[in-house]
């Protein structure tokens, strides 16, 4: 497995019997204590219904400090990890699995953490030569003790305002504000702290918001979201419904749309992630290049969604989409 997975010890009791052939009893991890609780909450039960539609037999569960004895009780044939955030997308709950001899979907362990972790994730596309808009990052540490904030003058010198100041493990677009000017970043930089001892500080790239998903190593169809009122695409446009219009297939060039593709796909081999995952870009206003944000290895799957309205432009209806994502999860050794 690309993503590095290793072998596990079978699970501790017999499974019950299950139909001859088909895999039928699957666990539905979501909830958890991040702070995108209830975005989980949302992917876990549509995951849930479509899986209870298709004739498994499905366990769901809202993890917490329980989790192993219920896995045990449950005794499932897969983990469905609908866990966003924190111990679900930062590989976590991924080793916790494997220590089990739980098979899972998506990607494995290394590769969680490389995706969890924005600013591991752009020094590995940096490395690729993959382009992300220019940044540098630094811990709460770095301020406190050794005098980060002097540097903060040659840092606005060098990305140039706005820049946009994000906490280095949040997804859905938690924790990110905007420096218009030096004045806003103190308090752009308090408001990142807040969610974790890493800060990123990125280069403003003002243009159009378009995702990529990958499904077994294979783009979908480009999709673009458009905030009817905000100019930023944050936590509220993304999951609250009429907040933000989707367009799928996105209405770009055709070549811009193949560049987007290829551009997931690298980052998908440089990230080594499996199963499913979605790929972040902006389309640059003033250049028409494309630059990767970063790439989410446990992409939401709830109404708002971006993944389940690509995978529909592609033909790939909701339950299939399940189907193939828990047929994807890679046995067990």
């Amino acid at each position: 497995r690309g993503a590095g997975r290793r072998a596990a010890p079978a699970p501790a009791r017999a499974a019950p019997a299950r139909r001859a052939g088909r895999m039928t009893r699957v666990a539905v991890l979501k909830g958890g204590r991040s702070l995108e609780r209830q975005v989980s909450l949302k992917s876990g039960a549509r995951v849930q219904d479509a899986l209870e539609r298709l004739g498994h037999d499905v366990v769901g569960i809202d993890v917490g400090h329980d989790l192993v004895a219920r896995l045990r009780d449950a005794v499932p044939d897969v983990a469905f990890v609908a866990l966003h955030g924190r111990d679900g997308e930062d590989g976590t709950v991924q080793e916790l699995l494997e220590a089990l001899g739980v098979r899972y979907t998506g990607s494995g362990v290394s590769a969680c953490i490389r995706c969890a972790d924005k600013v591991l994730a752009k020094h590995h596309m940096r490395d690729a030569q993959i382009p992300t808009p220019d940044f540098f990052a630094f811990t709460e540490t770095a301020f406190k003790q050794l005098g980060a904030a002097d540097a903060l003058p040659a840092i606005e010198q060098r990305l140039r305002f706005p820049i946009v100041v994000k906490p280095a493990g949040q997804g859905s677009a938690l924790g990110i504000k905007f420096a218009a000017t030096p004045a806003d970043v103190p308090g752009a930089l308090v408001a990142a702290f807040s969610y974790g001892d890493k800060v990123l500080l990125e280069r403003h790239v003002r243009g159009r918001d378009l995702a990529v998903s990958v499904l077994a190593g294979e783009a979908l169809p480009v999709v673009e979201a458009i905030p009817r009122e905000e100019d930023f695409y944050d936590f509220e446009a993304r999951y609250e419904i009429g907040r933000t219009d989707f367009v799928c297939p996105a209405q770009v060039a055709d070549e811009v749309a193949e560049r987007a593709q290829e551009l997931a796909l690298a980052v998908w081999e440089v990230l080594g992630c499996a199963g499913f995952a979605r790929v972040d870009l902006m389309l640059e206003e003033s250049t028409g290049e494309l630059t990767v944000l970063e790439v989410n290895a446990i992409p939401g799957l709830t109404e708002t969604s971006l993944l389940p309205q690509a995978a529909d432009a592609a033909g790939i209806a909701f339950d299939e989409l399940i189907e193939r994502i828990v047929a994807l999860a890679p046995a067990v050794a």
